[in-house]
Formats: structure tokens, sequence, C-alpha cells
């Protein structure tokens, strides 16, 4: 390096320092051993060291859906090529069926050695391309700026997801001129909306009887949020969540119906399917939350289906679409709160279903020895309003699905494609990005057991954060399953664990163990009043398997008719 060259690597940093970049999530490899020594000339981004890939990239996805919220920038990974790259790729594909920003920069073998299957080689492009919006590989230096603003583009536009950028080993040692600067910070394209598309729209709901929205997802942010709730509170237009979406609305709100996906009220499920008019905002309608394309159906006869989506090439993709919306959501929130609605006679269903749904939520006394209900409840009552809870995958979070309020705005941090291990490394991510707020990691005992190493990085930032494990002895969701399929015909599901308290200690923790509601009460009252990590190992029986009140023992008898 001279005075008028700088090394490629720090270009990169430089233009990630450009982009707003405040954090990074990495997993150190020989690979990019340039771009680690560039960083700390770059003090305002903090490297955040973790335990695996995996988890890593999970943070990353994680801090872009908290960042969706608010300044829309992408989460930032950084791993190393062959086995870091696979590890991560797992974040990477729930980031895209997420709809999160994220970029993940993966150091490649030399160009020298491309080709010949070079120490953990990888095509990345290749490999990763099915799974995010844009893969590529930075071979020139001097396109560096451009490469990097791209990336944010493309991760922030549109139906917002991951970009992956393969960076060879080589070609972060090269030197650049020290004038190549930067490009200026990517901004997310404006898109408003059509206002004739906008008066279809008030005059199909005005000749609505029993409309329902669907929101959350795509572009979802603390301004569609706000407007989107005082546009349906005006028209007493009921709101249902999409899978993993809950805390797109207040959930006070007098128009809120509850969520969809795994697990739903049937009463919020039958208000669906006897809509006369669908309005989903943001969503996908994915397979969650429509219950297998079932709730609405793909062609819905006898209902009019209005899809709002920022991303052209989700209207019309997998459903009949009646009235397609190309706009940015919060776009169209503040317009429907703006517009003219005179011509709409207030609906009394919007109440109707937020009634239904508060009978679905309250939970009702239970004989178990530890009522999971009954905990989420004392949760409500112990914890701040604002708690950002955040889980992986499995029958235990649907709990905290039905009983807890997600009230804060970002409040729900779950991978809408059903990803376990994400709930630690997410709550790693929220526990650094709002230090003032409570943060809970939820997860079962499998689910624990896939990231649950990266309490150490929680404990090397010192990050606070409580974790609730739900242990019942098997892989829930699957035993539930094969219980319905095949009943009493136990394989490959059942699971020897650790204690969990004492593994948690370990991390530098405080813990207990809980096998009865007051023990987890208890518990939770000594963990609120600590900081730091803290860990409830939660005991439940197996027998009550889901949230529906689904058992073992009726599963069984239902298959023996």
């Amino acid at each position: 390096m001279t005075d008028s060259t700088r090394s490629a690597a720090a270009l990169l940093v430089d233009c990630l320092a450009a982009e707003g970049a405040s954090r990074i999530f990495t997993v150190p490899g020989e690979s990019f051993l340039a771009v680690l020594d560039a960083l700390p000339d770059r003090p305002e981004i903090e490297v955040v060291t973790c335990r695996q890939e995996g988890g890593a990239a999970f943070m990353a996805c994680a801090d872009g859906a908290m960042n969706a919220a608010s300044s829309g920038r992408p989460g930032i990974a950084f791993v190393t090529r062959g086995p870091g790259a696979t590890n991560a790729s797992i974040g990477v594909h729930v980031a895209h069926q997420d709809s999160q920003p994220m970029i993940l920069f993966v150091g490649d073998v030399a160009r020298g050695a491309q080709g010949r299957e070079g120490f953990q080689e990888v095509d990345f492009p290749a490999f990763f391309g099915p799974i995010c919006k844009w893969a590529a590989r930075i071979d020139d230096p001097h396109r560096i700026p451009e490469y990097i603003a791209r990336a944010h583009q493309v991760a922030i536009s549109g139906r917002p997801g991951p970009v992956v950028l393969a960076l060879p080993e080589d070609m972060l040692v090269e030197q650049v001129p020290a004038s190549l600067a930067p490009r200026p910070p990517a901004l997310r394209p404006a898109q408003a909306v059509c206002p004739d598309a906008m008066g279809a729209l008030f005059d199909m709901i005005a000749d609505a009887a029993s409309p329902i929205a669907i929101i959350g997802g795509a572009g979802w942010n603390a301004k569609a949020r706000e407007y989107f709730q005082q546009f349906a509170e005006r028209i007493g237009l009921p709101v249902a969540t999409a899978f993993r979406r809950q805390d797109a609305i207040a959930p006070d709100s007098p128009v809120y119906a509850g969520n969809l996906g795994y697990g739903p009220n049937p009463k919020l499920v039958e208000r669906v399917k006897q809509a006369d008019l669908v309005i989903a905002v943001g969503a996908r309608l994915g397979e969650a939350t429509t219950d297998g394309y079932t709730v609405p159906t793909l062609e819905h006869p006898g209902q009019l289906l209005v899809h709002i989506h920022p991303d052209p090439e989700e209207l019309g993709r997998v459903y009949r679409t009646d009235l397609a919306l190309c706009c940015a959501v919060d776009e169209f929130a503040e317009c429907a709160a703006l517009w003219d609605s005179e011509d709409i006679i207030p609906f009394d269903a919007g109440a109707e279903a937020h009634a239904e749904w508060l009978a679905w939520a309250t939970p009702q006394p239970s004989e178990a020895a530890i009522d999971l209900g009954a905990c989420v409840a004392a949760m409500r009552e112990a914890l701040p309003a604002d708690t950002i809870i955040c889980n992986g995958a499995g029958n235990f979070a649907g709990w905290w699905h039905r009983y807890w309020r997600y009230e804060a705005y970002p409040g729900q941090l779950a991978p809408t494609c059903g990803a376990m291990g994400y709930g630690v490394p997410a709550a790693v991510a929220a526990a650094l990005s709002f230090p003032e707020r409570t943060v809970v990691a939820v997860a079962g005992d499998g689910d624990f057991l896939m990231n649950g190493q990266e309490l150490a990085t929680a404990a090397q930032y010192g990050a606070n954060l409580i974790v609730i494990v739900v242990d019942n002895g098997a892989y829930g969701t699957i035993r539930m399953h094969q219980e319905r399929e095949y009943p009493g015909r136990v394989s490959a599901t059942a699971l020897a664990n650790p204690d969990f308290a004492m593994l948690g200690a370990a991390f530098g923790a405080w813990s207990a163990r809980a096998e009865t509601t007051d023990e987890f009460v208890a518990a939770l009252e000594e963990a609120k009043g600590r900081s730091g990590i803290r860990l409830i190992h939660t005991v439940t029986d197996l027998e009550r398997i889901a949230a529906s009140g689904a058992t073992i023992t009726g599963l069984r008898a239902r298959a023996k008719g």
C-alpha cells in the first residue's frame, strides 16, 4: 500500500461503511484475512465473532429483519469458502423465504485456482443462485464499488432478500487507486400507488359484505403498521397477520383478528374461507400462511382477491388475482389511511373478529404440571410490552404464537420457512441492536441444540437475554405428524437431552430448572431482576404435543377411528 493506493479489501470495507453498515457477523477464515485486517480501520462497524456459520447467517438475517422496520439496511455476514459457506446457506434460505435484506460475503479460492476443485472450492453463484436474489463473484477489484452498491440495491428493492458475493482471496490483496471511491448509499426505489387502482379497491370494499385483510411481509415497516392500522380501524376491516408476522399490527387494535399459519384460530380460518373480499398486503400468501394454499384457495371461487406487493414477480405468480397493486406497502398504507372512504359503511366484522381472537388467545386453566399457556401469560405480566420474542421451529413456538401479545415493532423474530436453530442467534442479534429492551429466545430442546453454542457469542459481547428451553424429550412437531400418520410407531423422534440448566451455567448464564408452572413463574421473576444470560430449563410433558390442545393419546385414538 502507498499513499496513492490501498488494498481491495480496504476499499470493500469503506464501501460497506458508506452504505451505513454498523455491524457484521462472522466466523473468521483465511480466505478473507485481508478484510479482517481492514475492519479495525473502520471502528464504526462492530465485528461480532460467532461460533458457527449457520449462527452468523441467522444473526445477519435477523439483523436485516430488524433493520427492515426502520432503515431497511441489509444484515451482513462474512464466512469462508466450502464448509463455511454451506453452513451459512441456511441463513440465506431463511432470508429468501422471509423476504429479509441480507448480504453474505464468502471468501473464495484464488482466481488462478478456480475450476480445479481447489481447497474447499464451490461454484458459489451456481450453489446459491436458486435461494437468493443475486449471486456473483468479484474478480476485478476495480469494480468493488459497483458490486457493493448493486448488492445493497438488490437486497432492499422490490421483495427484499439475500445477496451472495464471493471474494477470491488474491483479489482482496490487490492494490487499487486510493481515488477509487464508494458509490452513494443505495436507496429503496420509490413505488407510488396508482390512484385508479386505489379507486377500484375502495369500490370493491364498498361492495363487500365480509372482507378481510392479510398483512405483513415484504417491505413492511413501522410506517406501514401505523397507517394500515388507522385505515383498517376506520372502516372496521378485520386484519389477520401472515405466518410469523404478528407484530405487523398492534394486538390491542380493535380490528386485529389473529394470526394465520400453523395452529390458527379455527374461527379465523372460517372467516377467511367465508370472506367475499381478501386483501393481501405484503404477504406472499405462502404455503404456511394459507394452510397449503387452501385458505384461501388458489382460484378462490366466490371471492375477490386484491394483492398489494412491492415486487411485480409475486403478483399473479401463484394465486389468481382480481386486482394487483405493485407498490411499496408503506406507501399503500399511507394512501389508504388518507383516502376518502365516505362510501364505505363501517363493518362490524373487525370488532367481532377481534373478540374471537381475544377468546382464542386467552389461556384456559390446565391440569398439566407445567402449563405453557399459563407460563406465557406470566411472561406477559412480568416482562415489558416491548419485549422481543425470538424463536426457531417446533411445536413449542405455538404457545407463544397463540398467547403472547406482540405489542412492539419489531417484536417478533421467527423464520417463516420453519428453520430450526434460529431463536438463539436471532436473540443475540436483537440484544446487540436493542440493549435497552428485553429479549427472549424461546427454543425447543431439539431446536436449542442446533445453535445453542451462540450463547458463547452472547457472553463474549455482554448481551442481555433470557433463554427458555422447552424440553419434552422429542422432536415434537415431527412426533405429532408421526402419531397422526403412523400412530404408536415411534421412530427417530425421541431425544436424550443434557441438563440444559447446567449447560447454560457452563456459558456463564444464571440458570434454573422448572418442572411446574409455579417453578417457572418463580424462575422468571428471578431472571428478570438479573442481567446477562439467563436460562430457564422448562421440562414439559410430551403428551400435550401442541398449543391447539392436541395430545398423543388423542391423535392415536383418532387414527383408530
